[in-house]
């Protein structure tokens, strides 16, 4: 019964890291290299990544510098953010393209409060479903009588339990997201 604890525990940290990750690539009007992790750029044929590519630093608050280590793909990695949902126009002087973030809008800033939110109840969903395919496997333990009923409701509370600390983590890391964003 305990591994089956183990394997909750695990995969729901999963889900949390995971929503971490999206969280990390929703600009919030500061400058983050994480906004680029999800642009890739063709590279003599290969879908890469741009931190794979170039160094990538914050230059200012709202700068971000992207500088190739190849001077030929330095138009490739251009094209990609232009075509990627950033909704910033790159500065290319040849060697460094410089990323401008402007103020986000209150409008802007609404709309991406309202995505942080449904990716945290996306990863509360996936929370719940680990806790549903959890309770399964222990039903299927004391139907081969490996555990007692007794055993049975224990675990469905220790799950229960587990669960619930992993939705609190997930409102916290919404709630300090929402924050971030809303901060002039």
């Amino acid at each position: 019964m305990e591994t089956v604890f183990a394997n909750t525990k695990e995969r729901m940290e999963k889900s949390v890291h995971a929503l971490t990750n999206e969280y990390a690539s929703i600009r919030a009007g500061r400058a983050s290299a994480a906004v680029l992790d999800k642009i890739h750029v063709d590279y003599y044929g290969v879908n890469t990544p741009i931190n794979q590519l170039a160094a990538v630093s914050v230059a200012e608050a709202r700068i971000l510098t992207i500088q190739p280590w190849d001077a030929k793909v330095l138009s490739g990695i251009e094209k990609a953010i232009q075509a990627s949902d950033l909704g910033i126009n790159p500065q290319n002087d040849g060697r460094v393209i410089r990323l401008t973030f402007p103020p986000l809008t209150e409008e802007r800033r609404r709309t991406l409060v309202k995505d942080v939110l449904k990716f945290a109840e996306e990863g509360k969903i996936a929370v719940r479903q680990i806790r549903r395919d959890s309770i399964e496997k222990l039903k299927k333990m004391k139907k081969a009588s490996e555990i007692t009923e007794d055993d049975l409701k224990f675990g469905e509370g220790e799950l229960q339990k587990i669960t619930d600390d992993f939705t609190k983590k997930i409102d916290k890391l919404a709630s300090a997201k929402e924050a971030e964003i809303m901060e002039i």
